[in-house]
Formats: structure tokens, C-alpha cells, sequence
């Protein structure tokens, strides 16, 4: 497999990872949250950061990248305590505009780098020169293929965690406070407790994912934050099935393959993105996991009929 497939399929692993987790606060847990996007860069800059100003080795930072989104989760979620809805949706998306201004208008001399001043979050530029997860040296040639077992294995955890929270008793919470707030409220479910609760389960892996993308680019800036690549990763939620244990998989999926003939049409792929949004929302709203779901239910009653066959 060519390098650059590799490296899709990584890409593919990594926004896999980011929008299961994204699903466990949007889709199970009903908050219209669109701060995920700012929990990736905070992760892929903190395992940034440990590597280039402390020296630390990347594979030690991820863990720590992972905690550290998990508090400032936290934060976005105490920030979001008493709101709802569309306000939470504004809220969380000012939060991740309010970093990335941060970010691109970071131009203050942190440290010299010869004759050149670098700036403390890289600016506009970019964080850089951090080091990497030293693949080139273990694998030589094939060192994309250890990145791709990275993402892959990141992908497989975080999977198997968001289906043991959407099948377990979190989940079922999620859903109750979800569907019907003042009837759960009333059977004793804290609302803010769990709405912690599920924003910072759902950041660690997303914290991860970032340091993991910062390490495979060896470079991490604001065009993390860029609003086209949260509709890209809003998209996949949508047509995978907002919810769905395997939706946001499935959306990645096939986003990923709708998406690479648009990147020769760049003026056209938001607007191709926001129709498919628009369409799936309004007359697909199960997504592809719903579909996929029915279909299924639906051949089972026909084969159950078939075999009690017809009624005297």
C-alpha cells in the first residue's frame, strides 16, 4: 500500500476516534457541544509543547495530553452548566474561535531560535520541531505503517469504550437526560453530574487523538480548529447516524471517500458538505447505522414469517 493511502487510512483512524467520542456528548447524551475540535488541538498542543520545551518524549506526553483535555473538558462543561441547546451549540463554538485567535495572534518572542523569535503556541505557523513517536528509527522505510497501527489500535480502544458507556448504565442516563430531563431529574439523575461526566469520558481519547495527529504531521497550528473541518467531522456524525454505536465510523468512512474527489473543487466542498448535512438531517435522519439497523429488523420479520408461514 502506497504512503499516501497510509496516510489517509491514518487520518481515517484518528477523525474515526474524534467523532465516536463526539457522539457519546451530541448524540447519546443530547448536548449540542462543538467544542471537540478545541479538545484535539488542546491535546495535540500540550504533547506538543512537552516535547519541544521540556523535552519529553511523545509516547510519555500522550497520556498527559490525554488528562490534560479531560480538566479542561471540565471547564467547557461547567461553562455549559446552566445552558441548553442552541446556547451550548454558541457557547462551545465562541470557546474554540477564542483559542484559535489566541493561537494565530500569538506573536510575543518566547524564545530564540537562532536569529529567528519563536512564538509560545508557534502562531501562525504553527507548533514544530517537537520530535515525533521515533518510527523512522524503529521501521525505517515502513514507518508510515507503524503510525497506521497507532491509529488504528487508538480507534479500536475508543470504540470499545464508547459502546461500553452506551450500553452501560452511564448510557442509559445519557439517554434518560436526554430525552426526557425533568422525568430523569425527577428519578434522582444529577444533570450536571453526568453532563460532566460524559464530556470528560469523551475528551481523553479526543486529547490523545490530537497528540497522535501532532506526531504523525510533526506539526500542530490552528487550522485544526478551521470551522470547514468541523463541518467535515459534523457531517460524519450525521450521515453515519447520530447515536448509533457504529454511525459516526460509518460517516467517517464514507465522508472520507465522498470527500477526495472534492479536494480538486475546494470552493465547492463546504457547500457539497453542507447539502449532504441538510439532506440527511431532513430526509435521512437515521444516518446509515439507522438504515443499515432497520433493513436488518425488517429482514428478520420477513424470515420469521416465512418460517411460521402463512396464517389459516
Amino acid at each position: 500500500m502506497s504512503s499516501y493511502y497510509l496516510g489517509q487510512f491514518v487520518l481515517f483512524f484518528l477523525w474515526g476516534t474524534v467523532v465516536t467520542q463526539w457522539n457519546l456528548v451530541f448524540g447519546v447524551a443530547g448536548i449540542f457541544s462543538l467544542a471537540q475540535m478545541a479538545l484535539f488541538a488542546f491535546g495535540g498542543f500540550v504533547t506538543g509543547m512537552m516535547g519541544l520545551y521540556l523535552n519529553w518524549s511523545l509516547w510519555a506526553a500522550l497520556p498527559l495530553a490525554g488528562l490534560g483535555t479531560v480538566l479542561f473538558s471540565l471547564l467547557v462543561g461547567i461553562a455549559c452548566l446552566r445552558l441548553r441547546g442552541p446556547y451550548v451549540a454558541l457557547l462551545t463554538i465562541a470557546i474554540a474561535q477564542v483559542m484559535y485567535l489566541l493561537i494565530i495572534t500569538d506573536t510575543e518572542c518566547f524564545y530564540m531560535e537562532g536569529v529567528t523569535c519563536r512564538n509560545f503556541t508557534g502562531g501562525t505557523r504553527g507548533l514544530a520541531k517537537f520530535g515525533d513517536f521515533g518510527m523512522r528509527e524503529l521501521l525505517g522505510a515502513k514507518w508510515m505503517h507503524g503510525h497506521y497501527y497507532m491509529g488504528l489500535v487508538l480507534l479500536a480502544i475508543s470504540t470499545i469504550i464508547s459502546i461500553a458507556v452506551i450500553r452501560g448504565p452511564l448510557g442509559l442516563a445519557f439517554r434518560a437526560l436526554r430525552d426526557n430531563p425533568p422525568y430523569a431529574m425527577a428519578r434522582g439523575l444529577d444533570r450536571f453530574k453526568y453532563q460532566l461526566i460524559v464530556f470528560a469520558t469523551s475528551a481523553f481519547f479526543t486529547g490523545v487523538a490530537g497528540g497522535v495527529y501532532a506526531g504523525h504531521f510533526k506539526v500542530i497550528g490552528a487550522n485544526v480548529l478551521y470551522l470547514s473541518l468541523l463541518l467535515f467531522l459534523l457531517a460524519m456524525i450525521i450521515v453515519g447516524g447520530i447515536g448509533r454505536v457504529w454511525g459516526p465510523i460509518l460517516g467517517a468512512a464514507v465522508l472520507m471517500v465522498v470527500d477526495e474527489p472534492l479536494k480538486d473543487f475546494v470552493e465547492w466542498r463546504n457547500i457539497g458538505l453542507g447539502l449532504i448535512i441538510a439532506l440527511f438531517a431532513i430526509l435521512w435522519p437515521q444516518g446509515i447505522a439507522g438504515a443499515i439497523e432497520s433493513g436488518w429488523q425488517f429482514l428478520k420479520r420477513e424470515l420469521g414469517r416465512s418460517r411460521t408461514g402463512p396464517r389459516a
